[in-house]
């Protein structure tokens, strides 16, 4: 086994439990043993090595990335420029940077990763490593069996998914400090947030390292996906990285064949805004498509079963939805906290939280006369930031110009839009308030026929006489 030589090894190796030591050594053991040295203070490792060792877990380009981020590492701190291959010492302190170390640490690999040569970086460098990087998240998920039952969605081309989750973390790059040079300040706030990526002109705009490292602490998506690349391409140290929380396990009834609009990377962003005992599993409560397209199912299907996320895909192909903090209740009054949001999938990635301006966070409604039928989020009655009218396939996302309880401009393509697919996820684990399963009574059969009492303002007598069901 290799030992890690100087002072400067020894400092990262204490980073790291003895045994995640003695793993990150074998590694760099298997990954040296092609090498001419039999010398421990001599050996390294070559590109052609990495490869082979990683297989087809990871893409070539990303694999090549990681390479020059290693041997890019300065351990003299003169700035020789990248050596010919990754030594010991080189291995060790880019994997304590990554794994273990802070925003000013893990951007000097990445800088070394983005761009082999020394100085700074072009924005379309950073975009196209943020590319290669959220690919390559999808692809070794794939690749090792870990998507957790969500899918990726396929098509000709780059996934749009991949570039639309990609131009969201690219957006988190602060590039207010090089506008005065570069492009007008309203370009970059606009990037910033994510509205509209920067056009060609100021995609060649140089980052500097304070501008990554900058980038690196306000996205921690960025560094969260470089440790799943590690981990799950090298197969290294797999016990410390917990991807119940980044992929939820999809539940879906008796198993039954569905396909989501949701795909792994929308989940993993959505699932990253909701609080962290929420991120463990999302079950399906309702799906158009399974459910039928029926407002009555919806409601019967939803109530008091908890928080959860509901998403459309409109006629024109945009996807989006909101969060729901509590469970839904068909009320006339306004309901949920500020913790609920609106979202986007596509055609851009975007969460759009509470502005405190009103309490308008939710709203479900049936069978009144002087308000609204249906389920809403943000606004006010009539002008919802989302809107699912109870004339089921319609609805409305109105922002003139942003919605006041959420600061969400337009979701949809079209301000009034029509749409042949829902979906409502239960997050986080089954609570009391979910519903038995026992199949004692016929309303848990017939969740319409249960939602039209509860409408009516008719109460389910039997409610209190079920027997409690084992699993609580």
């Amino acid at each position: 086994m290799g030992s890690s030589g100087s002072r400067s090894a020894q400092k990262f190796c204490s980073r790291f439990l003895p045994e995640e030591q003695a793993e990150i050594d074998r590694l760099f053991d298997a990954l040296s043993s092609e090498a001419p040295s039999s010398d421990a203070s001599t050996r390294c490792f070559s590109l052609k090595a990495l490869k082979s060792h990683v297989g087809e877990a990871l893409p070539p380009a990303m694999v090549t990335r990681l390479y020059d981020g290693m041997r890019g590492v300065d351990l003299t701190g003169k700035a020789k420029g990248p050596s010919d291959s990754v030594s010991q010492e080189q291995f060790m302190v880019s994997m304590s940077h990554l794994l273990k170390g802070n925003s000013e640490e893990k951007s000097l690999v990445i800088l070394k990763m983005i761009s082999a040569t020394e100085g700074p970086v072009k924005a379309r460098e950073v975009q196209k490593f943020t590319e290669d990087l959220v690919g390559s998240v999808v692809h070794v998920l794939n690749y090792r069996q870990e998507l957790r039952g969500w899918t990726q969605k396929r098509g000709s081309g780059p996934p749009a998914r991949v570039q639309e989750l990609a131009a969201q973390l690219f957006s988190e790059m602060d590039l207010q400090g090089i506008t005065t040079i570069h492009f007008p300040l309203s370009t970059a706030l606009a990037a910033s947030r994510g509205e509209k990526l920067p056009g060609p002109q100021q995609l060649d705009c140089e980052c500097d390292r304070a501008t990554i490292e900058a980038w690196v602490f306000r996205a921690p998506h960025v560094a969260t996906f470089l440790s799943v690349v590690i981990h799950r391409g090298f197969l290294l140290l797999h016990s410390s990285l917990d991807l119940a929380t980044l992929v939820p396990e999809r539940h879906v009834e008796q198993e039954r064949e569905f396909e989501s609009v949701l795909d792994v990377l929308s989940v993993i962003y959505v699932n990253s805004h909701l609080r962290r005992e929420q991120r463990g599993r999302w079950r399906l409560l309702f799906s158009s498509e399974l459910h039928g397209h029926s407002f009555a199912q919806l409601c019967g299907r939803i109530t008091h079963r908890g928080p959860c996320v509901l998403l459309l895909e409109d006629h024109d192909g945009q996807v989006f939805g909101g969060f729901a903090s509590c469970s839904w209740e068909v009320k006339p009054q306004f309901q949920g906290d500020d913790t609920c949001f609106l979202f986007s999938i596509s055609p851009h990635m975007a969460v759009y939280t509470s502005t405190g301006y009103n309490d308008h966070y939710m709203y479900l409604n049936h069978g009144q006369q002087t308000i609204p039928n249906g389920l809403g989020m943000g606004g006010q009655h009539n002008y919802f930031g989302l809107w699912i009218d109870v004339d089921f396939g319609k609805g409305h996302s109105k922002a003139q110009p942003k919605c006041t309880t959420y600061n969400s401009p337009q979701l949809s393509a079209q301000e009034d839009f029509g749409f042949e697919k829902m979906e409502v996820w239960a997050v986080g684990d089954a609570s009391g308030l979910q519903q038995a399963k026992s199949g004692k009574s016929i309303l848990d059969m017939d969740p319409e026929a249960q939602a039209l009492l509860e409408i009516s303002g008719r109460s389910c007598h039997s409610e209190g006489l079920r027997d409690i069901p084992e699993d609580q």
